[in-house]
């Protein structure tokens, strides 16, 4: 007899065969083993995430290096050599949960500190910008990057039609279509919180902050081709390797650094720039505002099961500790409903109960119930008493808030935005052969689109730089005629 159970624990005689009526059967519906097998089988899934469904993951630790509690009261940030345990999703954006790892696209890097204060979710990506500055565009943008409702195709076409109408898109496009497109897994690439988040010191200070990992292994990127033949022969190229380099100790790391600015320099900035600091499709120039190092993150330990740790994986930029916080950044508010509602659906009401979301300190709260309450308050009230007027006001936690100007309303600022400047200074940055593999990347995908998509398109590249403009216009004159 084998020390199989059921789910209830019952031990469990044949595994093999089903309890019939003779020999020939038909199988009797008392065997609860065969209906429980069955019932879990057709229910093993959980919805895949709308984006960012293909994923890989590990756990590690974040080491302080350098002391930034002058600017964040934070209690993970309060001595250096203290350490924090982590958890790191990487992904892909667009594609679905067997697509291929190789894929152009940006690669997401969402990581949690399990901090004693609760977790701090950091649910970034790969490039320090995104495509769009409104969450309200989101759903468009992401319906072109999966499947036309009719045909169930990707499409290249409607891809480029929304960007060549979303001149905003530019800077990240620029990033897309170049070898930072086609990262050589994960343990080789760069990550950023790409939004501007807040420190907030003991005295109440606010410091606007931009989020680096930049990999200790060194940057490495696929060509095109490369890609695309990792695409056919191991679509899951960078989970094997990340799997296979922690399982051999290779354990890889990231320096973890930050930008500063201060609000009065923030005005300063906007006033000489024209640009939005909060504005996720902009960067930060280094030369403004250099890199600070904070501290060393190592993962270092796979998951024992991909799917207790990786796909039931919830984070939320929502979730941040005493000491940090968020800015006026449109796609970042977006962001702070978007994702734990999605939680909410794909993993159910009590996903933070989970081992992998379960924070590592103690959790009161007034939530009972629903599906998969495993931790439920036992005899403790479900309501907080009425208590005092907080004299505190603000965010909360010592953060003043910031103030608002403004009548409120939809501002439509695009006939204003500068969208080509920062775009253009990337493409200035690159070598000779970048510039090359950017255009022809551009040129192989833009080839599908309708003349009007690529006639706007071209004019994007051309206020970026004359030189973009006319490389990916000679780029598709080559195609054309092939």
């Amino acid at each position: 007899m084998s020390d199989l159970t059921t789910a209830s624990g019952i031990p469990v005689d044949d595994n093999q065969n089903s309890i019939t009526a003779g020999p020939r059967g038909p199988v009797l519906l008392q065997d609860f083993h065969l209906i429980e097998k069955l019932q879990h089988f057709n229910r093993e899934r959980i919805p895949e995430r709308v984006v960012h469904a293909k994923g890989s993951g590990a756990h590690g630790v974040f080491t302080v290096t350098h002391d930034i509690s002058g600017y964040t009261k934070a209690a993970l940030f309060g001595a250096v050599g203290k350490r924090t345990e982590t958890f790191l999703r990487f992904s892909t954006v667009g594609g679905e949960k067997g697509s291929a790892d190789t894929a152009r696209d940006p690669r997401g890097f969402a990581l949690r500190f399990y901090t004693e204060e609760g977790n701090w979710d950091l649910v970034g990506n790969n490039t320090p910008t995104f495509f769009l500055k409104d969450g309200i565009k989101f759903p468009d943008f992401i319906h072109t990057q999966k499947r036309d409702p009719q045909t169930n195709l990707k499409s290249s076409a409607i891809m480029w039609d929304f960007w060549s109408r979303a001149p905003e898109s530019l800077h990240q496009v620029t990033i897309l279509f170049s070898s930072r497109g086609t990262p050589d897994g994960y343990r080789h690439m760069d990550g950023f919180g790409s939004h501007t988040y807040s420190l907030i010191n003991a005295s109440g200070e606010r410091t606007w902050v931009k989020w680096h990992f930049k990999t200790l292994q060194g940057i490495r990127n696929l060509t095109a081709s490369r890609a695309l033949e990792l695409a056919g022969s191991d679509p899951d190229y960078a989970q094997r390797d990340l799997f296979t380099a922690i399982n051999a100790g290779n354990f890889p790391r990231w320096s973890v650094e930050i930008q500063l600015m201060t609000d009065a320099e923030r005005a300063r900035w906007e006033a000489r720039t024209g640009w939005d600091a909060f504005d996720l499709t902009k960067v930060w120039p280094q030369g403004d505002f250099p890199r600070h190092p904070v501290g060393i993150l190592e993962l270092n330990r796979n998951p024992d099961n991909y799917h207790l740790d990786v796909e039931q994986a919830a984070l939320s930029p929502a979730n941040i500790v005493p000491g940090l916080g968020y800015s006026p950044d449109k796609m970042l508010q977006a962001r702070l409903f978007a994702y734990h509602d999605a939680a909410l659906y794909r993993v159910g009401t009590n996903h933070q109960q989970l081992p992998v979301n379960r924070p590592r300190c103690p959790v009161h709260n007034q939530q009972r119930d629903g599906a998969m309450a495993a931790a439920n308050g036992g005899a403790a009230p479900n309501y907080d008493p009425v208590r005092a007027a907080h004299p505190e006001g603000g965010f909360g936690h010592g953060d003043a808030g910031w103030k608002l100007e403004g009548t409120a309303g939809r501002y439509d600022t695009r006939a204003v935005d500068d969208h080509f400047t920062q775009a253009g200074n990337l493409f200035r940055l690159l070598s000779s052969v970048e510039r090359a593999r950017l255009v022809e990347n551009i040129a192989a995908s833009l080839r599908d689109a309708d003349a009007a998509s690529q006639d706007r398109q071209l004019g994007h590249f051309l206020k970026a730089d004359p030189a973009y403009g006319r490389g990916v216009a000679e780029a598709l004159a080559a195609h054309a005629g092939r």
